[in-house]
């Protein structure tokens, strides 16, 4: 992977600091999670959706499931 670098201006936009991300840079969506590592920000953006795709597209299991309260006493035997 080549890293790419371009150097960008900040600037104020009201009591915030700002930078102008260029078109080669731009990130999908309209969120992003900014994290500090010593004095390197890191923009990351949010990809929502993700963990359903991936279980929308995974095989139906075909062993049954186990019965995981076999082994417990009835509801009706519990003392709160």
């Amino acid at each position: 992977m080549t890293e790419v670098e371009r150097r960008v201006r900040l600037f104020r936009n009201g009591r915030n600091q700002a930078l102008r991300i260029p078109r080669e840079f731009e990130l999908e969506g309209d969120e992003a999670i900014l994290r500090k590592d010593g004095d390197r920000l890191i923009v990351e953006p949010v990809r929502k959706g993700r963990l359903l795709r991936l279980l929308a597209s995974l095989a139906p299991l075909d062993e049954p499931f186990p019965d995981v309260d076999q082994d417990l006493a009835p509801l009706d035997d519990v003392v709160l």
